[in-house]
């Protein structure tokens, strides 16, 4: 098997490209890679590269480049998460899930019953942290495009931005029926782009399900147990996966 490393894009130029930072430490002193051996990369954009170590320091390897290509593993799909914000763990799991699972893009924001209230400060903390864990999801899973992980919002903003969707589904446990599904066929080809959007611990209020049911959001429930937030949106991600993605 072939390790898989990260190397963002401005750093790969060909034949020979120079990695550096925390990965060199990982590739020398865990894994004892050695100069000749072969790695495999990837650059966030889609690309994946095969190369050979030439030269190995204690802060900087050069690999020759042996291969380029775009291997099958992104979602024929463009998903979009919207997820209000839970307790602190329970969001750095679920990046690592939904890296996994294939989403194209993730939006925390806040609702009238989110828990964290945070601070720029304290956003911006977060959000790199998620970059980090989101990179480690793309080594384990094959994944060869970022997660794009956007600013958080509030509730209302999420309107605006989830117009290009063809299909809007709000989870919601008071959904009279799992409707967002009986239909799908209507669309004839399937919809290429999805907005998802889950609530926190405290589930959606009344008044904001309307609202999202009214900017066109279809209203759908997870099967007939209550489903803990970090459950609901593993569960609705491999859903949309298993009826329009690539978990057929």
């Amino acid at each position: 098997m072939i390790r898989r490393f990260f190397i963002p894009p401005d750093q790969i130029s060909f034949p020979v490209s120079s990695l550096s930072g925390p990965e060199v430490h990982h590739i020398r002193k865990v894994l004892r890679i050695k100069p000749e051996d072969i790695i495999g990369f990837f650059d966030g954009t889609g690309y994946e590269y095969i190369g050979r170590i030439l030269e190995l320091s204690s802060n900087k390897a050069s690999v020759e480049i042996i291969k380029k290509y775009v291997p099958d593993t992104e979602s024929p799909i463009d998903i979009t998460v919207g997820q209000a914000f839970l307790k602190e763990n329970k969001m750095d799991r679920l990046i690592r899930q939904v890296t996994e699972l294939g989403i194209s893009r993730w939006l925390p924001f806040f609702c009238e019953r989110s828990i964290p209230r945070l601070d720029s400060k304290r956003l911006l903390s977060r959000k790199e942290r998620w970059q980090k864990i989101m990179i480690e999801a793309m080594k384990q899973s094959g994944k060869t495009r970022k997660l794009d992980i956007l600013n958080p919002v509030f509730f209302p903003e999420i309107f605006d931005l989830s117009t290009h969707a063809e299909l809007k589904i709000i989870f919601w446990e008071k959904a009279s029926t799992f409707n967002a599904w009986k239909n799908f066929t209507e669309f004839g080809n399937y919809p290429k782009h999805i907005f998802l959007i889950l609530g926190p611990e405290g589930g959606f209020s009344e008044i904001e399900a309307n609202q999202a049911i009214n900017a066109g959001f279809r209203p759908a429930k997870l099967g007939p147990r209550i489903l803990r937030a970090e459950t609901a949106t593993i569960a609705a991600c491999a859903l949309i996966q298993n009826f329009f993605g690539d978990l057929k």
